[in-house]
């Protein structure tokens, strides 16, 4: 809003100017200059007024020369009382020696309603509008709350909500605003093009940014409605996904999204120069402060000579070497990475300078926007405090660190002059978002039948930062309840520490022929040794039990088995007509419950891209358990599982998986059946969960599965999008080759209450498949459905041609 003066026929006149156009009048007409500079403050009587004192109206006309108030003083007032926005009106006129100031106060709001809204709920309007109950009303605030209530629905993607501002008078000169909202329907996004793109395809960048296209299961999701905050934070996600793929002069000249009538949407365009891929050339430490030698950084490089220019793992090898040379007492050294483009042989030599720095404290750190986090969840987020020495690095690091607790929308972190040349005052900005969860699941597999399940979590409990789920599972062979709870900062230190109580009972199935009770408790604790690396100790301790269907342990009933006079129970005895179970799961069922208690660590490297949708990096974790630390047995286990994921071609991604194991009793006590690794899918797809591996081939049992105490496994799949579905459904297409196997079983194999003794087929052979699957990362679950065929097995082993898993979430 702007305010004008003119002059009609030696009159001066004021004016509302809003937008560049005239409105209204806002002062009336004031008589000529000669007239009216003979008036003083004295002099000037008020008429109209009815909440405003007099004197207050008189405050606004200051005295000029002389103690006159003149035109010019008088121009002044008009505008200062009109910007009160107490006043309708006000009308100055010259009466004799006197200046009458007539005055027509604004209306008081009585109420502040909103009809027609569906969409949005009424204190969400309340807290953005600016006119308030018992205040004055202001038609200047008005439009200003009509444009926030539009900006409200422009963000849930509706931009054909129109919104009118009405005045109901009521008596004593009140109103009643009401804002009626006609919202209208969603405006989606329904196409999004890349132009200039050539190194990746659309559908690679299409999940890279945040928004997404409108399709027939937007209901359960938001990301496609139109947002041009969410497009200009696309836009930089391209951009750094660029410069991790070595295109270091990339440029994203534009990001425009126009609505199209005839799709009814908006279609978003990027514009992407590219420029060429570089590689790494040279990498160079130079070091200018004399107590540290460059040599010594070296080991603080992320990248080598070669490698594709990374412009992440040069963040990181600054932030490397900035940690290094802060331990060594240099808390002010800052490393400047300089990049030289050699455009012939598209190579950036790299040249990494660590100079001394300006010595800038940290006067203090604000944290702003958080409502429900507590600030040590914020602070604790940085490796430097208040005064400390000031390093742009560290920030960076908090930054990110920020942002990859998921308790935020935003994370901003800014600086600004202190108290002193020497001083920095750090600004911390935080949108928070819902870090809450209640989901009601739902699925099948092959091996679990159906089952649901009943969750409630929260990731930043209380805004104490602290992790919380419980859950409730039921289906048709298994049933079970699990509480978790994890303090990220144990004792203030960054070390997770972790509890979980579970209890879970499974069932018979047609994959086995006993079922398991299981309850306990596991801690565990977890810190990083670096930003890939990370180590979990843990202990658990757990009562397991088996049980069994009365007809697959009727032997022990036989007349013939010892513990009833007879001389031992052999296959064609009339217990085994209706099946019997492995003689190693009847001993454990005799055995009654036992208790296992382990302790060990869980060791990983991780370097990939995306957790939930890698397409490229490494990942490693190798485990190992150690039980007899109290407790019923006596096993030592190891296990290692590596995934290296890689793009092949544009859209395709390789994965090479690799796993392994170990398994060794100590002490007197032997092995149960139980402590064995069981395999089938989840080593080799093609078989029954527990479908190949030692066996139990006595004539007449059921042939359960005894498991082994050593396998490993190979696995290469490719996975793509379909190509002719749209790639916001999320589907994509995966052929896959497995080998591995399973072989030594150590356990039981005689049991002296039946007589009997078991036939174990048991081989180091190959197991291999090839097959087809179909991956959907759907916003109601992650399902998969896998065809496999098994090309080597042994005669005993248990294929499954078909297999599928998977659930929903809502």
């Amino acid at each position: 809003m702007g305010l004008c003066v003119r002059v009609v026929r030696g009159l001066a006149v004021c004016c509302v100017v809003l937008g560049g156009i005239l409105v209204g009048t806002v002062c009336a007409t004031v008589a000529s200059s000669g007239v009216a500079v003979a008036q003083t403050v004295n002099s000037i009587v008020v008429e109209g007024n009815r909440r405003v004192e007099a004197d207050t109206v008189r405050s606004y006309f200051k005295a000029g020369p002389g103690g006159r108030v003149g035109p010019q003083e008088i121009d002044e007032a008009l505008k200062a009382l009109y910007g009160t926005g107490l006043f309708a009106d006000v009308r100055v006129n010259p009466a004799g020696g006197r200046l009458v100031v007539t005055v027509v106060e604004n209306p008081v709001i009585n109420r502040v309603a909103f009809e027609g809204n569906k969409k949005a709920k009424d204190e969400q309007l309340k807290t953005e509008v600016q006119s308030k109950p018992r205040g004055t009303l202001s038609r200047p605030t008005v439009q200003a709350d009509v444009q926030r209530i539009i900006e409200i629905y422009h963000r849930s993607g509706r931009f054909d909500v129109t919104v009118e501002p009405k005045f109901i008078e009521l008596p004593n000169n009140r109103v009643d605003l009401v804002f009626e909202i006609k919202e209208g329907d969603k405006t989606g996004v329904r196409d999004i093009q890349f132009v200039g793109a050539r190194a990746f395809s659309s559908g690679r960048l299409k999940d890279i940014i945040k928004t997404s296209i409108s399709n027939w299961l937007s209901f359960l999701q938001t990301t496609d409605i139109y947002d041009p905050d969410r497009v200009e934070a696309d836009r930089d996600l391209i951009r750094r996904f660029y410069l991790k793929h070595g295109y270091a002069d990339v440029r994203i000249t534009s990001a425009i999204g126009e609505y199209d009538p005839a799709l009814k949407g908006f279609v978003i365009t990027f514009t992407i120069d590219e420029g060429g891929q570089y590689r790494v050339g040279t990498i160079d430490v130079v070091s200018n402060v004399r107590a540290i030698d460059s040599a010594s950084l070296r080991d603080s490089l992320k990248l080598s000579a070669g490698s594709v220019f990374n412009a992440d793992l040069v963040e990181k090898s600054v932030e490397a070497m900035t940690i290094e040379a802060a331990k060594r007492g240099f808390a002010f050294a800052n490393v400047r990475p300089r990049g030289d483009r050699i455009f012939e042989t598209k190579t950036i030599n790299l040249v990494f300078v660590l100079e001394e720095g300006t010595r800038a404290y940290i006067e203090r750190i604000n944290i702003r926007g958080n409502s429900r986090t507590r600030d040590y969840v914020i602070r604790r987020e940085f490796d430097i405090g208040e005064g400390d020495a000031y390093n742009r690095a560290l920030m960076d690091r908090a930054e990110r660190r920020l942002k990859n607790l998921q308790y935020f929308k935003t994370v901003k972190i800014t600086n600004e002059p202190g108290s002193a040349p020497d001083r920095v005052v750090i600004n911390v900005d935080v949108e928070e978002q819902s870090t809450g969860e209640f989901s009601i699941s739902g699925g099948y597999s092959t091996s679990d039948g159906f089952i649901a399940e009943a969750s409630v979590a929260d990731r930043n409990m209380m805004g104490k930062g602290q992790y919380a789920k419980a859950s409730v599972s039921y289906g048709q062979y298994t049933k079970g309840i699990d509480l978790s709870f994890v303090e990220p900062y144990l004792l203030g230190y960054r070390m997770a520490g972790g509890i979980d109580l579970f209890a879970k009972q499974t069932q018979p199935t047609s994959y086995v022929s006993y079922g398991t009770t299981t309850i306990g408790t596991n801690l565990r604790l977890g810190f990083g040794l670096s930003e890939e690396l990370s180590v979990t100790p843990h202990y658990s301790i757990y009562r397991q039990e088996v049980t069994l269907p009365q007809q697959f342990n009727n032997c022990i009933l036989s007349p013939a088995a010892p513990i009833n006079g007879g001389t031992g129970v052999v296959p064609g005895d009339p217990c085994y007509a209706d099946g019997e179970a492995s003689l190693a799961v009847r001993k454990e069922l005799a055995s009654g419950a036992v208790v296992v208690s382990l302790v060990g660590y869980s060791l990983a490297y991780n370097t990939l891209d995306n957790n939930k949708s890698p397409t490229s990096g490494f990942f490693a974790q190798l485990t190992q358990d150690v039980a007899g630390v109290g407790g019923d047995v006596n096993f030592i286990r190891s296990t290692f599982e590596t995934r290296n994921y890689y793009e092949i071609i544009s859209d395709v991604v390789g994965v090479l998986k690799l796993q392994g194991g170990h398994l060794a009793g100590w002490g007197s006590k032997d092995l149960r059946m139980l402590d064995h690794f069981q395999m089938g899918p989840n080593l080799v797809r093609g078989f029954q969960p527990g479908g190949f591996g030692p066996r139990d081939l006595t004539s007449g049992t059921n042939n359960d599965a005894l498991g082994g105490t050593m396998f490993w496994g190979a696995s290469l799949e490719a996975q793509t999008p379909l190509y002719f579905l749209p790639k916001e459904i999320g589907i994509k297409i995966a052929v896959f080759a497995d080998a591995g196997s399973l072989w030594n079983y150590k356990g039981p194999t005689s049991w002296a209450p039946t007589g009997e003794t078991l036939t174990v087929g048991d081989t180091s052979a190959v197991r291999s498949s090839v097959g087809v699957g179909l991956i959907w990362d759907s916003p109601l679950g992650p399902l998969r459905v896998d065809v496999a065929q098994a090309i080597t097995k042994q005669g005993y082993d248990r294929t499954q041609f078909f297999r599928f898993g998977g659930g929903t979430k809502f």
